[in-house]
């Protein structure tokens, strides 16, 4: 990639180069990125190659009235990185005259799989440092054909990562999750000693690839206060508690089970360095809780790295110009943020 001055003389090589693919065109990916783009947070801190659509893009940006020039380019090492630039790769995969805004649609979803796809590529190839994405839609990617229900299955099949593991963090809480998309029920059978073992060591080698090599984990609690030894279920007497004093035996620095009651706060006030969730809504309530906007999710456990905002595509307001960048905005900064670490 070669070098280019700001005319201040910034050298934009000392800044990471983020892929953010648009995300499905119907929804406000598009907007959230325009926005991001013009935000001087982003500008400062990384170099944008935006992977889109360009007629999708130029709609984006005047809807926004963000008056950025979109530059095409082919590849990151040819854009222009100054202020109020938008730097395109364009895949000129949307029909203009099928496309509606916040409308299921088989097209959609094929073309924001495409953009992902190449996004990936670009960071498989070392073009970018990290990939921070948009929402899509996941009755349009069904209906386009595409294999896979999100973001992180695509991630998974597209870089040969197994199980890619979620971490979500907000205000500097972070939160890793041992189970998420299964029913309440499902989830009971999966609280599993050798289960806890293997993501507490995966949860730790993925925060020292972000860099984080200090403080404790802790695990949250499943039942009340943790069970009470016992008196509102077992789960913690014989799985929970047995899997963190092997791991502390190991060397591992993990403590709980905590009460889920309180550990989020603990870790928000920055007693642990990362709690492990046991499920699902468990802990994105808390993040969500602390902070809607600036939950991020983290993908770890992949050759590459990947940030994404954690809202949907919020087809009831798309095409209005009234969506919040501060999600898009936060996914860019975090994923600039561990890029440098996670390189190394």
């Amino acid at each position: 990639m070669h070098s280019c001055m700001y005319p201040e003389g910034v050298n934009t090589m000392s800044k990471p180069f983020i892929a953010v693919p648009l995300g499905d065109p119907a929804g406000v990916g598009p907007e959230i990125v325009a926005k991001s783009i013009a935000s001087r947070e982003v500008f400062r801190e990384a170099n944008c190659v935006i992977v889109g659509d360009k007629t999708i893009m130029e709609n984006a940006v005047r809807i926004t009235g963000t008056n950025l020039a979109i530059h095409i380019i082919g590849d990151p090492a040819e854009g222009d990185y100054r202020e109020g630039v938008l730097n395109l790769i364009d895949l000129a995969n949307v029909d203009m005259e099928q496309f509606q805004f916040g409308k299921v649609s088989g097209m959609c979803g094929k073309a924001a799989y495409e953009f992902i796809a190449k996004s990936i590529e670009l960071a498989n190839a070392g073009k970018v440092d990290a990939v921070a994405t948009t929402p899509i839609n996941k009755e349009s990617l069904r209906a386009g054909d595409i294999p896979y229900i999100g973001h992180t299955e695509i991630f998974g099949a597209l870089t040969g990562t197994q199980d890619p593991l979620t971490m979500f963090e907000t205000n500097g809480m972070r939160i890793f999750f041992l189970t998420r998309h299964v029913s309440l029920r499902q989830m009971l059978d999966m609280i599993q000693r050798d289960r806890i073992i293997d993501y507490v060591k995966r949860c730790t080698t993925a925060l020292r690839k972000l860099g984080v090599s200090e403080g404790t984990m802790a695990v949250a609690g499943l039942n009340p206060h943790s069970g009470e030894h016992g008196l509102f279920g077992w789960e913690e007497v014989e799985e929970i508690t047995p899997a963190i004093e092997q791991l502390q035996k190991e060397g591992y620095a993990v403590v709980g089970p905590i009460g889920a009651d309180s550990v989020f706060h603990q870790a928000a006030l920055g007693k642990y360095n990362s709690v492990l969730s046991l499920y699902h809504d468990q802990g994105h309530i808390a993040a969500k809780t602390l902070d809607f906007e600036k939950t991020i999710a983290i993908t770890n456990g992949m050759p590459i790295l990947r940030t994404s905002v954690d809202h949907g595509t919020a087809f009831d307001i798309a095409g209005k110009g009234i969506v919040s960048a501060v999600s898009m905005i936060e996914a860019i900064l975090l994923a600039a943020k561990y890029a440098p670490n996670f390189k190394k």
